[in-house]
Formats: C-alpha cells, sequence, structure tokens
C-alpha cells in the first residue's frame, strides 16, 4: 500500500500555532463511520453524541519538560536535546540536534549553579539512527526539578510560536509524567466538561501510553507495510481494564480520547482479546493501518493530522480512507484549525 495514498493539500496558514483561550472553545466534525457523513458542530455538541454507558478511555500521560538547550564541552557549540525514553536509572534515550555534531563521548552541559558548576551533564553513549542518540546523565539533587528548572516543552516542529502558559500543552487529568508530546485529543477538555459527561452517565476510565519517538518521526518509506513504529510504554490498572472489559461484554461503546488511547486499546486487544483485559504494562509498537480489524474501540476523538502521517492511516483503518479524506477535505474547504492546537473530529457509528 503506497504511502501517497494519505497525502491531501494542507495550507499552511491552517496550521493552528496557539490554543484557543477557552480549551472547549474549538469545532468539532463529527463523522459516521459507516457512511462517512460528516456534520459540523461545537466541540461542546459532543455531549450530544454520548450515550448513557458510554465508557470514553483517557490517556493521562504527562508531558515532561522534554526539550534542553546545552553547550558541548569541547567548543561551546549549542546543542539540543528532546529526551524520548528512559531506560534505566539516568541513561535517556533522546534526538540531538544537530545530529552530526553530536558524536559518542561528546560531553554537553546544561544550566549553571551559583558557583558556576551545570546543573546538569550528559555524555554521549551510543549513536542511533535518524539523530537518535543514548546518554548518560550526572547531576546532584533531583533529576526532575533539574528538568523543571532547565527544561522546556517539547512542541512540534509545525508550531513556530512559543507557549506563553505550559499548562496548556497539558491535559488537565495528566498524571503520569513521562511523554515527549501531549496526547492531543485530550486538551479541548476541562474538569467541568469531564463532570457532565459523567453526570449523562459516561464512564471514565485511563490508561497511559507515554508518546515518544514516533510522533516526531515521518513516514519515509514508499510503502505503509515498509515503515516500523517506534516502541512506547504504557499501562492499564485493574480497575480501568475492569470497567472496559465489562462495557465490551455488555456491548456497550468504548471510546477513545485520541489515537495514543486508542493503539493503547488495540495494544491490548491484541494481547488478552477485547472483553478479557488484565492490569499489565510494557512496550507498544502497534501500527495500525487499512486492514486492520478492531477489537476494543468503537469511536475515537481525535485532532486532525499531518498528510501522509501514520495517525491518518489509523483513522483510515477505524472509517475508511476514502471517507477520512472526505472529511479532510471538507476539514480544508471550512477552514478548520489542523494538529495539536487545532480543532477536534468524532469518529463512530452514529
Amino acid at each position: 500500500m503506497q504511502v501517497d495514498l494519505f497525502d491531501f493539500d494542507l495550507p499552511e496558514e491552517l496550521i493552528a500555532q496557539t490554543p484557543l483561550k477557552e480549551r472547549t472553545g474549538s469545532r468539532l466534525l463529527v463523522m459516521d463511520r459507516q457512511s462517512g457523513q460528516v456534520a459540523h458542530r461545537a466541540f461542546t455538541d459532543l455531549l450530544s453524541h454520548m450515550r448513557k454507558g458510554d465508557v470514553l478511555v483517557l490517556n493521562d500521560t504527562k508531558v515532561i519538560p522534554a526539550r534542553l538547550l546545552g553547550t558541548k564541552t569541547e567548543t561551546g557549540a549549542k546543542v539540543e536535546i528532546l529526551l524520548l525514553k528512559q531506560e534505566e536509572g539516568d541513561r535517556w534515550e533522546v534526538l540531538a540536534k544537530p545530529a552530526k555534531r553530536v558524536k559518542k563521548g561528546t560531553e554537553i552541559v546544561f544550566g549553571e549553579e551559583a558557583d558556576g558548576k551545570p546543573l546538569l551533564r550528559a555524555k554521549v553513549e551510543e549513536e542511533m539512527e535518524m539523530g537518535g542518540r543514548r546518554i548518560q546523565f550526572s547531576y546532584s539533587g533531583i533529576f526532575h526539578e533539574i528538568l523543571d528548572q532547565l527544561g522546556q516543552m517539547p512542541l512540534p516542529p509545525y508550531i513556530k510560536e512559543q507557549l506563553s502558559e505550559r499548562d496548556r500543552y497539558q491535559t488537565v487529568y495528566a498524571e503520569h509524567r513521562g511523554s515527549a508530546a501531549a496526547p492531543t485529543a485530550g486538551l479541548h477538555f476541562t474538569s467541568d466538561f469531564l463532570r457532565a459527561l459523567q453526570e449523562k452517565g459516561v464512564e471514565i476510565t485511563t490508561v497511559t501510553l507515554h508518546v515518544g519517538l514516533g510522533t516526531f518521526r515521518p513516514v519515509s518509506v514508499e510503502t505503509v507495510e515498509a515503515h516500523s513504529m517506534h516502541a512506547e510504554y504504557y499501562q492499564i490498572t485493574a480497575e480501568s481494564a475492569a470497567v472496559i472489559a465489562r462495557a465490551k461484554q455488555e456491548g456497550r461503546r468504548v471510546l477513545a480520547v485520541g489515537t495514543t488511547a486508542a493503539r493503547t486499546l488495540e495494544t491490548l486487544g491484541q494481547r488478552f482479546g477485547g472483553s478479557r483485559l488484565e492490569a499489565c504494562s510494557g512496550w507498544t509498537d502497534i501500527f495500525i493501518y487499512p486492514g486492520y480489524s478492531f477489537q476494543i474501540v468503537d469511536g475515537i476523538l481525535t485532532n486532525f493530522h499531518l498528510p501522509k502521517s501514520t495517525l491518518v492511516m489509523m483513522i483510515s483503518a477505524f472509517a475508511g480512507r476514502e471517507h477520512v479524506l472526505h472529511a479532510y477535505e471538507e476539514a480544508v474547504r471550512e477552514r478548520y484549525r489542523f494538529f495539536s492546537f487545532g480543532d477536534a473530529m468524532f469518529i463512530a457509528d452514529l
């Protein structure tokens, strides 16, 4: 299957550079999964598309300020490091920029204490493909406190504006820190709106998937089947597993907030089957594209994604490529806002 089948024209001015003042203030494109019919709504109209007994699954990962600006000790040259995955102790997998100047053995320092010593040091232990590096940090104190002091929120490269409020790239229900990017479909929710959903009879539960390298790597091959996903860490509690399994057993809808929640649910479906979930954790590199049969997910709330991205491929697997590309053409024509700070799309059997 050719990657070009998932291409579409996207005017650059439709890429949202800043979040709206109100989280729930975005627009919502609603699409019937079977017919492909679309309707244009406000995000708060999502409430009218929810049914009593629906289970809404949120990804409660928390974005860390993973972008670090440092200097090479040898030359004083500037280096940018993006933290992707903590391996063991203070060893991390990162993206380095400019990667060609960050060789094995390179030492990098970040920040400065009152006595002039660096707050944080890193040594490159291994060079990996596409700018990836494995580094070992050394420091005095608590790593995440130093990171809060030095790090910046790792906004995607297509967002050129600086974020004035760090919390706007964080969901209101973020709990378990570890992501290099936000699960952006969740950025639309407020605590009040979640409460309104519960009052309607919607059950809300969570999974965790720490968003990593796959978010920052474009599809660089010609065929979909040749692309490999980067593994990301996931976990689910016994309580959440029971809520989701019971819904599947009783024929109620399980709705994923975002592609990360959907990928986690389908990983669990492959591991246990749709209605026999258990508490677990692990690493997933699941790649969902047309031809895949969904086991758990009955609906997806998602933002609008990049042309030829694995995320467009995934929602095309859920609702059909032609339906999805038609909906994207509608979104472009109607001037929807795209990507992380953009508008939302709800796909389900309506």
